[in-house]
């Protein structure tokens, strides 16, 4: 984005502005600077990785802290422009509880574009309690009927 006022490149907070010169490439970038690809990507919206201009303006995210949280049961998130936990909640299924017990520390109210996170994965519900009889997994091709006879109990049980 640009400051109106000094026709400057702002960049959001954690991030600061570069200028493309000759042999850059947003690898060599993200090396330099210890960050990712995807990381400055995510910062620059509708930037060609593979049409680098010299002279263009970008944002690069400041140094990665040291890693990601673990993330044994689910897979690795970047944050990008717009994002909130009850918005990637909401996209993977998860609650917002479950995203923060999976990022220990994390500020749900500041979100840094370019930071990663872990998605738990969503656990499915537990099945209430069964006291007089037990659980069966359907199968393909199964019906109630042909359930009830297998086990010798009428549909309307």
């Amino acid at each position: 984005m640009y400051d109106s006022v000094e026709g400057k490149k702002t960049c959001p907070m954690g991030s600061f502005p570069y200028t493309i010169r000759s042999g850059d490439t947003l690898y060599k970038l993200a090396k330099t600077y210890n960050t990712t690809v995807e990381a400055i990507m995510a910062i620059n919206p509708g930037i060609d990785p593979y049409n680098l201009q010299i002279g263009q303006v970008i944002c690069i995210p400041r140094a990665m802290p040291p890693g990601p949280p673990p993330c044994p049961n689910g897979f690795y998130y970047t944050i990008r422009s717009g994002d909130t936990l009850y918005n990637i909640g909401q996209r993977y299924n998860v609650s917002v509880e479950a995203l923060m017990r999976a990022n220990p520390g994390i500020d749900p109210y500041n979100l840094q574009i370019g930071q990663v996170i872990c998605i738990p994965k969503a656990m499915p519900p537990v099945p209430p309690p069964c006291p007089n009889g037990f659980y069966y997994t359907i199968r393909s091709g199964d019906t109630l009927y042909n359930i009830g006879q297998r086990y010798n109990v009428s549909v309307e049980a």
